[in-house]
């Protein structure tokens, strides 16, 4: 028996070695050296100490920041009532409402009402809006950021000439002009923005 048992042992311990050990350190220690910022968690940091990551949304508010796509994540105080807990990282879903549900239709609404008195009339790009499915989106369409720029810039007396170049400057656009969509990394682009001063 021990005799049958010694070779299936040996292959276990091999492909251990091999799978669970080597491999995932070389993996490891390719990102650190080729992608040692996505290899640490994507982390901005402000004089040395990290803020937040570059992967997921923090919930901005105010008209002197860009605001983030809605979040549907909710959680419970401590009474149990369930209530709003947007981008909370140590969750991530969504509302799961389809198109048709009464709640998700007013809530979408009160969202096209409140957009367009806080960024006057115009186009509400449907990122503005509608809420994804982590709840921590980190991102927003250019457009949806082109439209916020000069009320965020009236807000913190900036030329909107200047506020609507930096989000221009930080914006992602498709690869080869056909694969994803043009962004703005929120997190990114309030940061550059807190350091701006009027003139």
């Amino acid at each position: 028996m021990l005799r049958e048992i010694r070779p299936a042992f040996s292959l276990v311990l091999f492909f251990t070695i091999i799978l669970g050990v080597a491999l995932p350190a070389a993996f490891t220690g390719f990102a650190q050296a080729v992608f040692p910022f996505q290899a640490n968690g994507s982390l901005l940091k402000v004089d040395g100490k990290p803020i937040g990551s570059a992967l997921i949304g923090q919930n901005f508010t105010g008209p002197d920041w860009f605001t983030p796509r809605p979040s549907a994540l909710t959680g419970t105080d401590a009474k149990g009532k369930t209530i709003p807990t947007p981008y909370d990282a140590s969750e991530s879903g969504g509302s799961s409402s389809g198109p048709t549900n009464a709640g998700m239709v007013s809530n979408v609404k009160a969202r096209i009402a409140a957009y367009l008195k806080a960024y006057g009339p115009g186009p509400v790009p449907d990122d503005a809006v509608t809420t994804s499915g982590s709840g921590l989106d980190p991102d927003i369409s250019l457009e949806n950021a082109l439209r916020q720029a000069p009320a965020v810039a009236a807000a913190r007396k900036l030329p909107a000439a200047r506020v609507t170049a930096l989000v221009e400057q930080l914006a992602d656009h498709r690869l080869l002009g056909v694969i994803g969509t043009n962004h703005v990394n929120v997190l990114k682009l309030n940061l550059v923005l807190s350091g701006m001063t009027a003139p």
